[in-house]
């Protein structure tokens, strides 16, 4: 569509593309009011400035848009200042494609940054009561065993641990290679009590589970010979914390981030446990680091005789 020329105020804008969003699109109650509340709020903003038409609006009136969203009195949380980011790209977008206005000045403008969610990690304790949950020796269990101590002992992804072959793990040199994401791989030590979980399953489990299938140089087996899938692996990790009564919920990565969690406790320097996860970058792995900090300072906080002084 071609602009006519004509300056279209931006009022007349917002209605148009919440018209638009109702009858084409067929948008749900609540993604409109949201939508209404967040250009309300941005209409204000552009009549702040002096703005009143949406073709005189420019990109540095939307990046201060979203700059005023986080900041002054009642800043609003990244989430949120995103979404409202959402619904005035949404404007632009159609604004152009309605030949309302003839560029989208908002089409370049991103929305801040969503703070990283700190992984959640069990204590040493809580490691050992999971660990603890696949008690027996029957096939399943010696398994189950084998597939904890290791994601436990190499902070494996789970897709990882499923994805070894019996040739990928050394007992000699008490390594295993993994591979990671992309094809990257890595040799990881391994500890002790892993490496005899593994054997314990494999001389006395893997046997029996192989002789059901057609062969396959799979280390970690199901019932029918074949390879574990990351479905049957989540679901060990899952029914071992519920035998451990474990009342913390746990996830497929909850070994990995103990792993990270634990090294960087004890003293591990954080490119060694970069590398020992597989992180491209250290600064994935200093989000670990900061769960440390935060164990410290509530120990210090319990502690010190004037923390709270």
């Amino acid at each position: 569509m071609t602009v006519t020329g004509a300056a279209t105020p931006a009022t007349t804008a917002v209605e148009a593309f919440l018209h638009h969003l109702t009858v084409e699109r067929g948008s749900a109650a609540n993604t409109l009011r949201s939508y209404a509340g967040d250009l309300d709020r941005y209409l204000a903003h552009l009549r702040g400035r002096g703005l009143d038409d949406l073709d005189a609006v420019r990109e540095d009136d939307v990046t201060s848009f979203v700059v005023a969203l986080r900041s002054g009195s009642a800043p609003l949380a990244a989430s949120s200042a995103a979404r409202a980011l959402a619904a005035v790209r949404g404007l632009h977008r159609f604004a152009v494609h309605d030949g309302l206005v003839g560029e989208d000045v908002a089409r370049g403008v991103t929305p801040p940054a969503l703070p990283k969610r700190l992984p959640k990690a069990l204590s040493i304790d809580q490691v050992e009561q999971l660990l603890a949950g696949c008690p027996g020796d029957g096939p399943g269990a010696l398994r189950d065993r084998a597939l904890l101590e290791l994601l436990y002992s190499t902070g494996a992804r789970i897709s990882e641990a499923v994805g070894l072959d019996v040739d990928d793990l050394d007992p000699r040199q008490r390594t295993v290679l993994l591979r990671g994401k992309g094809g990257k791989q890595r040799i990881v030590p391994v500890g002790r009590p892993a490496l005899a979980a593994v054997e314990a399953y494999a001389v006395r489990a893997r046997p029996g589970l192989a002789a059901r299938g057609r062969g396959t140089p799979a280390l970690l087996l199901n019932a029918r010979g074949g390879r574990l899938s990351r479905q049957s692996a989540w679901h060990a990790l899952q029914q071992a914390a519920e035998m451990a009564g474990l009342v913390t919920a746990v996830s497929p990565h909850t070994l990995r981030h103990c792993f990270a969690t634990h090294l960087l406790a004890g003293g591990a320097d954080v490119r060694v446990v970069q590398e020992l996860l597989g992180h491209a970058s250290v600064s994935t792995t200093q989000i670990y680091t900061q769960v440390t900090v935060d164990t410290l300072r509530e120990v210090y906080a319990t502690s010190h005789p004037r923390a709270l002084g």
